[in-house]
């Protein structure tokens, strides 16, 4: 029970780390495009982004459900327990590879990637058939829709605002901005704080501290993941903003603006209408790259767009090898 008990508390640890590096690795999704228009300042969009990546944790708990109670069953003890961490320390591992090399992988699917590696080498019931209506359908919907959506909702702006002066058009574009930014933030702390919910529910049911038939959420593992999620935004991620926001297109404030908004949208929908965990990455990067092919399609940078899909798509059975690898040290030591 002693070891139990320290490892329910080891991974509870690792989980919050992922959720900090989820935090800083994903803050550019919420504020690279207001920053690279100049609506806001580095600092002003960090610390709003963070106070919104707080608030927006405690909107809803249907993606942790999904993601404690749908992908995976572990099972009791030690060695289930032993499974959850090798995964978290998979996941946290490529975020802070792709962190490093500046490229917006998804944090979403290094989790789920992981957890579905290790279950399927330790025999674990993995829930295929949820891992494909929650994860894969939605990781290969949401950018579309994000891309398409985007697309044509800039070219009703560029219609719409078609005879105004472009300087006031673009002050209160900048001033929108603010509202979007905010909003894509909350969407940010509403698909991905809740990840990090659902696993340390998962290791609390492993370790026999939460009743496996009723997946609630305990307020200290709510409060907790929000604050951490919170604090990893205001560390900040310079590196992947700077890919975000200047090296896929330089945007204006009307674009920036339509980019926020269509991926906001569609965290939302995804979250509350169907507790999909959906990468905040490709939302935001499809949208950005849908509102710059209305200027013309070679005002994109296609070669930083398949650098970004590339990674996108290597990040799941990335973080799965991670983490198989490690489950097969992990087991050759024991």
């Amino acid at each position: 029970m002693e070891l139990v008990l320290v490892l329910v508390v080891v991974v509870v640890v690792v989980a919050l780390v992922f959720d900090f590096t989820n935090g800083f690795h994903d803050a550019s999704n919420a504020i690279a495009t207001s920053v690279s228009t100049r609506a806001l300042t580095p600092g002003v969009a960090v610390a709003l982004a963070a106070v919104c990546n707080l608030a927006g944790a405690f909107l809803g708990t249907g993606v942790a459900e999904t993601i404690g109670d749908g992908i995976i069953d572990v099972g009791m003890g030690a060695d289930a327990l032993q499974l959850i961490l090798v995964a978290l320390v998979g996941a946290v591992s490529w975020q802070l590879i792709t962190w490093w090399r500046g490229l917006p992988s998804s944090s979403s699917h290094a989790l789920i990637g992981a957890l579905a590696g290790v279950g399927l080498v330790a025999e674990a019931t993995v829930h295929w058939g949820v891992v494909l209506d929650k994860v894969v359908v939605p990781m290969l919907v949401s950018p579309v829709a994000g891309f398409l959506v985007a697309y044509l909702a800039m070219l009703g702006v560029l219609w719409a605002f078609r005879r105004s002066d472009p300087a006031p058009t673009h002050r209160r574009f900048r001033l929108a901005q603010t509202v979007s930014a905010s909003a894509m933030a909350l969407g940010h702390g509403l698909q991905d704080a809740q990840k990090t919910m659902g696993v340390i529910v998962l290791a609390l049911v492993a370790g026999g501290y939460h009743d496996g038939d009723d997946f609630s959420i305990p307020w200290w593992v709510k409060v907790s993941a929000a604050v951490t999620i919170s604090a990893g935004t205001y560390a900040g991620g310079w590196r992947i903003m700077r890919t975000l926001g200047r090296r896929i297109i330089h945007l204006d404030p009307a674009r920036g603006f339509t980019a926020e908004a269509v991926s906001s949208a569609v965290l939302y929908v995804a979250a509350l209408g169907f507790h999909a965990p959906v990468s905040t990455t490709q939302t935001i990067s499809a949208a950005i790259t849908g509102v710059g092919a209305t200027k013309r399609a070679s005002a994109v940078r296609w070669g930083v767009a398949r650098s970004m899909v590339l990674a996108w798509v290597l990040t799941p059975p990335a973080a799965a090898c991670l983490a198989v690898g490690l489950h097969l040290l992990v087991s050759r030591l024991a």
